[in-house]
């Protein structure tokens, strides 16, 4: 349950990272020595990677199996 909820956290941080980007590009239109929407890519794509990197965990481990009728396994 600790992996879902972990995932499930980053994406929240994948999407907030991404509004305040939008919101940084939007402030700094004039100011070209502005980092802010630079970082918060980082931030992004770092969020990004580790959700990734949890779902391929959970996905390899067993952890995050379907329990849909149709995959069932014979």
């Amino acid at each position: 349950m600790w992996l879902k909820i972990t995932i499930v956290l980053l994406l929240i941080g994948v999407v907030l990272s991404l509004g305040s980007g939008l919101r940084f590009l939007l402030k700094d239109l004039g100011v070209s020595e502005s980092k802010r929407t630079l970082y918060a890519l980082g931030v992004r794509i770092t969020l990004a990677a580790l959700m990734m990197g949890l779902i391929f965990y959970g996905l390899y481990t067993g952890i995050l199996t379907s329990q849909a009728p149709w995959d069932t396994r014979v």
